[in-house]
């Protein structure tokens, strides 16, 4: 059954998302994409800190995907949500996550897609001179990405962006400098100003249209996923469980049908190392 060919679909973004996402929708799903022109996506959060996000990534791409609907009359609507900062696991390196949010009202149905990568570069640092902020500029990959400059790290009174060359970014940096003595630099993460990120949302945007083309075994409906990984994969040496994923558990949020799946990557054994009674 197709459930969303010829349909209109929002984009809740202001930032220039919809150059990935509306050819994937409109080639896979043969959705109508209405393009963002008035409704603005930055009384959510701003990645340059002017407005704090003040609820988790899921809950604001809820609240931006709803009032995304309703400005635009339209019952389905789609948003990602980008989050910054260290590696949950690999603590020395930054990580970018992003999330992208289908809701359909018409059905109740939404559907999530999420990404973790160490393809970013997310950064910040203290700059006292123009060298400096050359060297900064060149890591960054600048002018095809974009950089912020503020008085301060947190508590700022002023941000300087959009600057498309060094000589702009120089002049920036004096005025910045003139106002408190000191001037932080970081990355302009808007999706508009950051080629890195943007791709990453492409990525997301195929996971998310993998999960809508994954129909249910018994309804049909799309999105017959895993919602649960289930632990006891065996140990190869005693046969005991481990804790390490032995099934995954796929369910249809429609008519609730689930079954348990072998794991994806084949593996039927764990590794003696990580066995409790191996090695406890």
């Amino acid at each position: 059954m197709d459930f969303f060919k010829g349909r209109t679909v929002f984009i809740a973004s202001m930032h220039g998302k919809e150059e990935v996402i509306a050819p994937l929708l409109e080639k896979e799903l043969g959705m109508l994409v209405l393009k963002n022109k008035t409704f603005d996506t930055d009384q959510f959060g701003t990645f340059s800190g002017e407005i704090e996000r003040s609820l988790s990534p899921l809950d604001t791409l809820r609240k931006k995907c709803l009032a995304g609907m309703e400005h635009a009359a339209c019952d389905i609507g789609i948003a990602t949500e980008g989050s910054f900062g260290p590696h949950p696991f690999l603590f020395s390196v930054p990580a970018h996550e992003e999330i992208m949010l289908l809701i359909d009202r018409k059905h109740e149905w939404e559907f999530v897609a999420k990404t973790l990568v160490t393809d970013t570069n997310f950064q910040g640092r203290t700059l006292d001179n123009e060298d400096a902020l050359r060297a900064f500029a060149d890591e960054v990959q600048f002018p095809s990405h974009g950089i912020l400059l503020k008085d301060q790290a947190s508590n700022f009174q002023l941000v300087l962006k959009d600057a498309d060359s060094m000589e702009e970014l120089y002049r920036q940096f004096k005025q910045c400098q003139e106002m408190s003595g000191t001037v932080y630099a970081e990355t302009d993460m808007r999706a508009m100003r950051n080629p890195t990120r943007m791709k990453v949302i492409e990525q997301v945007c195929h996971k998310l249209l993998d999960k809508l083309n994954c129909p249910c075994p018994n309804c049909h409906s799309p999105g017959f996923d895993v919602v649960e990984q289930l632990p006891g994969l065996p140990c190869s040496s005693c046969q005991m469980p481990t804790a390490s994923i032995l099934v995954e558990r796929f369910a249809c949020q429609s008519c609730q049908y689930s079954v348990d799946k072998n794991r994806r990557d084949g593996r039927t054994f764990e590794d003696p190392m990580y066995c409790s009674f191996c090695n406890p």
